[in-house]
């Protein structure tokens, strides 16, 4: 059987109103486009649904019992064919997951977090590590929002470059290089090094401008996170190089020092992303305006994702 579900529409009308004419004039239609609904109903239920008395009409019994059950099956279809786009954040119980490069998480992940629990408190953020190869978690929903320095390359996942920034040398204090007047390109290269990367790669971009000099730095070591590797040099004459807009604070908070990069690299991006079946989702665009403030708010610009 094909449904009509203009019919529910007026069939809810006509219970309502009890008469054609009042059901026509709350649809907005004449009263013999309602009268051939009417018929119509009556065809499909086999049952007349209104019979005049007088000049009246009567509910039948079958349309008593069903008018209240009428009303909720119109009410229910209406709101997936017209979702409402009013969001209750005091209300709000749902468990959002981000995977962020870890250095995001670090510096824009507490104050994103205690904004989603000032304004919804039922809501719960579920963070998680960048793996070491590339995953589709984004694409098949189990992830609704990524911060990192990589661009989408597919066309359903959107991509918003948020900021951008330049790199700094990070050592510890009393290192040899904090003791020369202006480290150059040839000191920077002789010193030991260590490589931030989640996959474990000894060279980067810096290689190749090194390389454009005619230089090859020594990298001894990789650390899967900047949080390690910013330990590794707290405890040795290593050095790394990384985004001074996250590193800053860090380095602060370990007693480091951050030296001028005597190298010229491109800034290092920050993308938020996300799939667009979240586009017009009013709780996801609460939560993206929110990540948006956290990821570009004091710390300023932002960083690159461990290549």
């Amino acid at each position: 059987m094909q449904l009509d579900l203009n019919l529910l529409a007026a069939l809810d009308a006509l219970l309502d109103e009890g008469s054609v004419a009042g059901a026509a004039d709350r649809l907005h239609v004449t009263a013999p486009a309602m009268s051939r609904s009417l018929g119509r109903i009556r065809r499909t239920t086999g049952d007349q649904i209104l019979v005049r008395t007088g000049r009246t009409m009567t509910p039948t019994p079958y349309a008593i019992a069903v008018r209240e059950q009428v009303h909720e099956l119109l009410q229910q279809v209406q709101g997936v064919l017209a979702p409402s786009r009013a969001l209750d954040l005091a209300t709000l119980d749902r468990t959002f997951t981000l995977r962020w490069h870890d250095s995001l998480v670090a510096h824009g992940g507490p104050a994103l977090l205690a904004e989603v629990r000032r304004q919804a408190p039922g809501v719960r953020l579920r963070f998680l590590a960048e793996s070491s190869v590339d995953t589709p978690e984004l694409r098949r929903g189990e992830v609704d929002l990524e911060a990192n320095a990589n661009r989408p390359t597919q066309s359903e996942i959107r991509g918003e470059l948020l900021a951008e920034t330049g790199h700094v040398i990070v050592v510890r204090q009393g290192h040899p290089l904090t003791r020369v007047k202006k480290v150059g390109p040839e000191r920077y290269a002789e010193a030991e090094h260590i490589a931030i990367s989640r996959r474990g790669r000894f060279d980067n971009a810096l290689d190749g401008a090194l390389a454009q000099l005619g230089l090859t730095r020594r990298v001894v070591a990789t650390a899967p996170t900047e949080a390690t590797g910013l330990e590794f040099v707290r405890e040795s004459d290593l050095l790394v190089t990384a985004p001074e807009s996250t590193t800053r604070a860090a380095a602060a908070h370990l007693g480091l020092v951050l030296l001028p990069l005597p190298l010229e690299l491109p800034s290092a991006p920050v993308y938020l992303s996300w799939h667009q079946r979240y586009d017009t989702d009013p709780a996801h665009a609460w939560l993206r305006d929110l990540a948006r403030t956290a990821l570009t708010g004091d710390v300023g610009d932002r960083i690159e994702a461990a290549k």
